[in-house]
């Protein structure tokens, strides 16, 4: 997650997820941005079409929370993407996902309605009872994968939120620029505020379910080389975030063309076919940012993750 839209949050997810799954592991996606860009990144527009009819889509398993107090699975939102599958089919890793949908924005506001009571109790309980929501049911289901990424929505909306309640870590991609590196500051003050208030209530409500969402670090993505390393002007913003948080030692390099081009195949650049020296690099790249992600991982959680 990042404040600031387009800086490669569902990029960076999409390839992640296939080399994790290029791996031999199983991989949920959920794409909690109402772009759901990430969602139709992995497959087209009439097969998503078919699961909104279904209703088959983290809208409207919200929908039916706030329509009916209902107490759906998430299991039945689960679609497993045909097309990146086949690539790879030989490597015993898959890739399932949890559609999302554009009129996701809309929920963010009915759930807020959700968060008053007249009395403390009530507040604390309705606020604990919208916040737990993913958390809760993702529980039932997460020891089917090897691991959970969710791509979230530029902004710390009720949905991020389930979004971080639910997760051990997260990472910020950023560009190295002003407008990109602005937000992380804040982010990270909004988390640590999340976490504050979810756990005090969580404790006056003897609920036993407490939160510790940790920054695992950031990836700078797009980034401009000259010879062996950044531009200077991006190098300049990347050691000033560097002097006050982790960042990945791996970046994610401008190729905008193969970035661009992916989303409609269904299939991340990662696992596509070719041999040219952008693709190489490319996949360099990712795999490197997968096994560090990893390594931070292992050192801030202190459990090997797969």
């Amino acid at each position: 997650m990042n404040y600031k839209g387009g800086v490669g949050k569902t990029t960076l997810s999409a390839n992640m997820a296939a080399e994790l799954a290029n791996r031999g592991k199983k991989v949920l996606l959920i794409d909690m941005d109402p772009q759901a860009n990430l969602t139709l990144s992995f497959m087209n527009i009439d097969e998503w079409k078919s699961l909104d009819r279904q209703g088959r889509t983290i809208k409207h398993w919200y929908d039916d929370f706030l329509d009916h107090e209902g107490e759906a699975t998430l299991q039945d939102l689960i679609m497993t993407p045909t097309r990146v599958n086949r690539v790879l089919e030989n490597n015993g890793g898959r890739i399932d996902m949890i559609c999302s949908h554009l009129e996701l924005i809309h929920v963010d506001m009915e759930l807020s309605s959700r968060l008053g009571g007249n009395t403390d109790r009530t507040i604390r309980s309705n606020y604990l009872k919208v916040l737990l929501r993913l958390r809760m049911k993702l529980d039932d289901i997460k020891n089917t994968y090897d691991m959970v990424l969710i791509d979230c929505p530029p902004n710390f909306n009720l949905v991020t939120q389930n979004a971080l309640v639910a997760s051990e870590v997260y990472i910020a991609p950023a560009k190295a620029d002003y407008l990109s590196t602005l937000g992380i500051d804040t982010l990270i003050r909004h988390v640590n505020a999340l976490k504050a208030k979810f756990n005090q209530y969580s404790t006056e409500a003897n609920n036993r379910v407490f939160i510790s969402p940790r920054m695992l670090g950031v990836v700078f993505t797009m980034v401009s080389f000259y010879r062996e390393g950044p531009i200077a002007v991006q190098k300049e913003y990347m050691n000033q975030v560097g002097e006050g948080h982790v960042c990945f030692r791996n970046v994610l390099r401008e190729t905008k063309t193969l970035y661009a081009t992916a989303p409609e195949t269904g299939i991340p650049v990662l696992l596509t076919k070719g041999n040219s020296l952008p693709q190489q690099l490319i996949r360099d790249e990712i795999k490197q940012i997968v096994s560090e992600m990893m390594s931070l991982y292992t050192d801030l959680i202190g459990v090997k993750h797969g």
